[in-house]
């Protein structure tokens, strides 16, 4: 932790993040703690302890906390996947979900003026209870009423209907994106094949195969004109329990009006079965699922490929989500190569 020590001596980004606390929390409450919360990889997340013992959340969203590489389609308002990450996004996102009664953190300050500090900036409320991912391995009893509650929450999104398909920051603000989810997905796929192969040989060997597999797929997918919400990314990391034990998802700056096969296949992908049983729904679209899980499997593997391509410091950790997910993809069109 990083203390502001009695001569009010600080460097220069918690003399900004002091002053823009007591703007926010006010009350007198003077800045004493910022520790670092680790896992981001588009923004700097620090927890901010005042003087009286209360604790906030800072997201700051600066160059030297996106780890993300840039690229030709990373700032793209008409793709779904751009990445593009700001507290536009946040509030966006921050406020759909809110209209269509979804818990979500309170925000107490956003801040783009850049004044002082080249960034931007949100203070937002504390969620002090653990990840559901945590609860999950400690104990599946205790995680039972929260997947319950988790799979209302869905539901809620699920049945939110737009003529729109896109991030919800551009569709709420009136734009409409070309194309489809499926074809949407089939360009990103392609994308992530092409990448991923450039730097891995097992892909490499296997590229024609999967990108057969990638158009056969999208052939099969039939028109859709209605869209649900879905966060997009969503692993039970990206859920936090709240004071009043109401699991609140977190990291939304992405969320989409988008098919919600994509959402189910992340959530195959990042839970357990036991676990996804409780999150499931009927009436899922089979053709779409195989498309979006093939191409899920070479996103993740693509993207931690490029991560790591920067300083992202979790190298370990990244290439252990490669390795598995680049083996699941060689699994889907039966190109494992063999030991």
């Amino acid at each position: 932790m990083s203390t502001v020590d009695a001569t009010g001596a600080m460097p220069t980004r918690e003399a900004w993040l002091a002053e823009a606390a007591r703007k926010a929390l006010g009350g007198g409450r003077r800045l004493v703690g910022v520790e670092r919360v680790t896992g981001g990889t588009t923004k700097g997340v620090f927890r901010l302890t005042m003087d009286d013992g209360m604790i906030a959340i800072a997201f700051v969203w600066e160059d030297a906390e996106n780890y993300w590489p840039d690229s030709s389609h990373a700032h793209d308002p008409a793709d779904p996947f751009s990445g593009e990450a700001s507290p536009t996004f946040f509030e966006a996102s921050h406020r759909r979900l809110r209209a269509i009664g979804v818990p979500v953190m309170e925000i107490y300050l956003v801040d783009r003026t850049r004044a002082g500090y080249a960034a931007d900036l949100a203070i937002v409320e504390d969620l002090p209870g653990e990840h559901l991912e945590q609860v999950i391995l400690r104990s599946r009893e205790d995680a039972a009423p929260l997947l319950a509650r988790l799979a209302e929450t869905l539901e809620v999104m699920r049945a939110v209907r737009s003529p729109a398909f896109g991030k919800v920051a551009v569709v709420d603000a009136g734009g409409t994106p070309p194309g489809s989810c499926e074809g949407a997905v089939l360009t990103r796929a392609l994308r992530d094949l092409g990448e991923a192969a450039g730097r891995d040989q097992r892909i490499a060997g296997a590229r024609g195969l999967l990108e057969e597999r990638l158009l056969s797929l999208r052939e099969r997918v039939r028109p859709r004109a209605e869209y649900g919400v879905v966060h997009g990314e969503l692993g039970m990391d990206h859920v936090r329990i709240n004071r009043n034990g109401v699991p609140v998802i977190i990291d939304i700056e992405g969320l989409m009006y988008f098919d919600v096969e994509w959402e189910h296949v992340f959530l195959r992908i990042r839970t357990y079965d036991e676990d996804y049983r409780r999150l499931a729904v009927d009436g899922l679209d089979e053709d779409r699922l195989a498309l979006y899980m093939l191409a899920q499997r070479l996103s993740l593997t693509a993207g931690p490929l490029r991560l790591l391509d920067g300083p992202f410091p979790d190298r370990a950790f990244m290439l252990g989500i490669v390795e598995h997910n680049l083996n699941q993809a060689l699994e889907i069109v039966g190109a494992v190569p063999r030991n």
